[in-house]
């Protein structure tokens, strides 16, 4: 197959109604057919409709990013049917806050699964079809708390410590190959209906600027990936201008 002809793609895992749906917008406006993944695909139908709408193209598929097989299938189905991975965003979340000692076993690995594994599963395969192009560009999505660890977030915390280093590791291999990866840590709450309806309070502070808007992350992200190889950053935070570190 041809795929000189063909737009180049955006892959995004973890596709919510916001990062993720920002951030396929960004890059279909750009020229990009997004391919959006999350377990329901019904729930992909609003943002592909936005993007059409838009003049956009864009493909909703439903995997389980924590599954090797439907990672394979989704990545070897764009590449064959859509068109060459540029880019590959991994945004699957799994915040969860459980006191350690109601943490089951069950949890913690989920929530692993989700934020470590499924990140690995999701790299490697965009790595095996951008490497033999010599190019490609990979954005892991972090939170506060990749970088340190509170009460109540010993799951969550263990699965964002190691994506950061899945993320270091990655960039260091593949780096002197053409690809891009880098590891954006989000400090702080997301305009989203989650942090609205659990966090009225924090919510407030959107009207100040006190949050981070959804689609200023995926600006971030795009200009990740213009960046040149001579400059290339592997790390970077974002934080609304109120919030400490």
């Amino acid at each position: 197959m041809n795929q000189s002809k063909q737009n180049p793609v955006v892959v995004v895992m973890g596709a919510g109604n916001a990062t993720g749906s920002a951030v396929a917008r960004r890059f279909a406006s750009e020229g990009y057919t997004a391919c959006v993944s999350r377990r329901n695909e019904e729930k992909l139908q609003p943002l592909i409709q936005s993007i059409e709408e838009a003049g956009g193209q864009a493909r909703a598929f439903g995997a389980d990013a924590r599954k090797e097989e439907q990672v394979q299938a989704m990545f070897r189905t764009v590449e064959e049917e859509i068109g060459p991975i540029e880019v590959c965003v991994f945004n699957v979340g799994g915040n969860v806050k459980f006191p350690l000692e109601e943490t089951t076993s069950r949890v913690y690995y989920k929530v692993w699964e989700m934020g470590c594994f499924a990140g690995f599963l999701t790299g490697r395969e965009a790595v095996r079809y951008m490497k033999p192009r010599g190019r490609g560009t990979i954005l892991f999505t972090g939170a506060t708390a990749s970088m340190r660890g509170a009460s109540g977030f010993a799951a969550f915390s263990g699965a964002k410590f190691g994506l950061r280093s899945l993320a270091q590791s990655m960039a260091r291999e593949f780096g002197p190959l053409g690809i891009h990866v880098a590891h954006v840590i989000i400090d702080g709450a997301i305009d989203t209906e989650w942090i609205e309806e659990l966090f009225p309070e924090t919510y407030a502070k959107k009207k100040d600027d006190g949050i981070l808007n959804p689609e200023e992350i995926a600006e971030v992200y795009w200009q990740l990936h213009l960046q040149k190889r001579s400059a290339w950053t592997q790390e970077m935070d974002l934080r609304p201008w109120m919030e400490t570190f």
